[in-house]
């Protein structure tokens, strides 16, 4: 379980063909605190590191996760968010993130507002039960609160430390994002589909 606080950022050396799925490899200053079989959340999938040394770590990328996350497109030379999991001891900031994507959008806006940054991303019709105005949703990994909600797309503002400190302060228009929506919202709305699917089947 992760946080949606980004620890640091990495860049994504190699990517290459493995027995099943890919291997990757991410330069990170992380790589030295890291020990094989720990999972660490790589734009907010959850990855299990398999080797280690102080400058990055590689980790397995199966072919579901290459087809559900951006992962399935991710090249060498890529900046990427990293966390590792949430300690039991620690404080709780951001929301309870699973590294477990629910969708990928694609943004399309992102734009400079005084020292602030506005986010856009588009929303595939999957995601848009998990999400409402004022809410949380993890986006490559990062906690964000949903600023607006028009239609399908999604506004979230990002302050300068937020940019400054994760990939955002990379990303462009028309980038594919990794999308998590908030784990409660998520068995709300399967709660909420379950009673209305008993209330239709007792007046069937």
């Amino acid at each position: 379980m992760f946080t949606g606080l980004i620890e640091a950022i990495g860049r994504v050396d190699a990517v290459r063909s493995a027995a099943t799925g890919r291997r990757v490899r991410i330069a990170t200053s992380l790589g030295g605190q890291l020990t094989p079989g720990e999972s660490i959340a790589v734009n907010g999938v959850c990855l299990t590191v398999i080797e280690t040394d102080p400058e990055g770590f590689g980790a397995d990328v199966s072919p579901e996760t290459m087809r559900v996350t951006t992962w399935g497109t991710m090249a060498p030379g890529r900046i990427v968010n990293l966390e590792r999991p949430l300690r039991v001891d620690a404080r709780l900031g951001g929301h309870f993130v699973l590294g477990h994507i629910d969708a990928v959008g694609q943004v399309v806006h992102f734009g400079r507002d005084g020292d602030c940054h506005w986010l856009t991303v588009e929303l595939p019709a999957s995601m848009l039960p998990y999400v409402v105005p004022k809410g949380s949703i993890a986006i490559d990994g990062v906690s964000l609160t949903i600023a607006r909600l028009s239609g399908a797309r999604v506004e979230v503002q990002l302050v300068p430390f937020t940019v400054s400190h994760t990939a955002f302060g990379s990303i462009q228009a028309g980038e594919h994002v990794n999308l998590e929506g908030d784990v409660l919202g998520k068995y709300v709305a399967r709660l909420a589909d379950a009673a209305a699917q008993a209330a239709i089947g007792g007046h069937a």
